[in-house]
């Protein structure tokens, strides 16, 4: 159930909230000179994978629809030099013109991405509609596309592809399903299967392309949730807590270092042990 990346849209039923967030980073542990776009960096996952990255001495520009909160974001880091963009995840003009932005700024694209695009729109399958279907599928499965293909295209244009990574965010609600989220895992299982697609065409340049799954995190997508149905998913956690998001950004981070150099379409759990 949880999210991450560049990307990310938070909903609960009738009240939907927009948080679509890219981190840029100038240099990431042990890799100097490399940038890192990470999604999602309003709240949740995406705002710990920003903080990470600028406790390692990165420069970060976070994204959102919601640009206060990706200032918020930019507030709470270490080091100086960062910034906030908004943008939409699903349209494909407003992502890439937050890449000719990046350009612009740091004369060469980002070589790492975290994709965390993600939203639900929960109800069981015979009364699901057309639109929370098709809602769901178009920022957690066609906005991890968009951000992919307009990251690489501007990476080899850029002559920029060398030791570059993507960190897209699925969930383990995608391997394992859940009830009244069809439409959520179908769109995360649809993440890995493009992860491990994008692996396989992307190597040739040096890219390399993975995709972490959370499990039950502790973020505003979760917070929802009531509490008995919490308890229920925590007593299936062989750890018997939530996750925090921290615990993935620390996952992502490996991925995005040169310590996973020979990683390369894998899938990740951090889940607690839920499978």
């Amino acid at each position: 159930m949880g999210t991450g990346n560049r990307y990310t849209l938070l909903s609960s039923k009738d009240t939907v909230r927009h948080c679509v967030t890219q981190c840029l980073t100038m240099s990431l542990l042990e890799s100097k000179h490399r940038q890192q776009g990470i999604t999602s960096a309003g709240s949740g996952i995406g705002r710990e994978v920003c903080r990470v990255f600028a406790r390692e001495g990165a420069t970060i520009i976070a994204t959102d629809q919601n640009i206060k909160a990706a200032t918020e974001t930019v507030a709470t880091l270490e080091g100086a030099g960062h910034t906030a963009l908004d943008i939409q995840v699903t349209d494909r003009n407003s992502v890439e013109t937050a890449f000719k932005h990046v350009l612009k700024q740091f004369s060469r694209p980002p070589t790492v991405i975290v994709n965390s695009a993600g939203i639900t729109r929960d109800n069981f399958l015979i009364k699901l509609s057309d639109n929370n279907f098709d809602d769901v599928i178009n920022v957690n499965l066609k906005g991890t596309f968009l951000v992919m293909q307009t990251a690489v295209k501007t990476m080899i244009e850029a002559n920029a592809t060398k030791d570059s990574s993507i960190i897209n965010i699925g969930s383990i609600i995608g391997k394992k399903g859940n009830i009244g989220q069809s439409n959520y895992s179908a769109s995360k299982a649809g993440v890995v299967a493009m992860t491990k697609s994008a692996s396989m065409e992307f190597g040739q340049f040096g890219i390399r392309v993975n995709v972490v799954l959370p499990g039950f995190i502790d973020t505003p997508l979760t917070m929802t949730v009531p509490d008995k149905v919490k308890e229920l998913f925590i007593k299936n956690i062989p750890l018997q807590r939530m996750g925090k998001p921290q615990e993935v950004a620390e996952v992502i981070a490996f991925l995005a270092s040169d310590r996973s150099s020979y990683i390369n379409g894998a899938s990740i759990e951090v889940t607690g042990g839920l499978h």
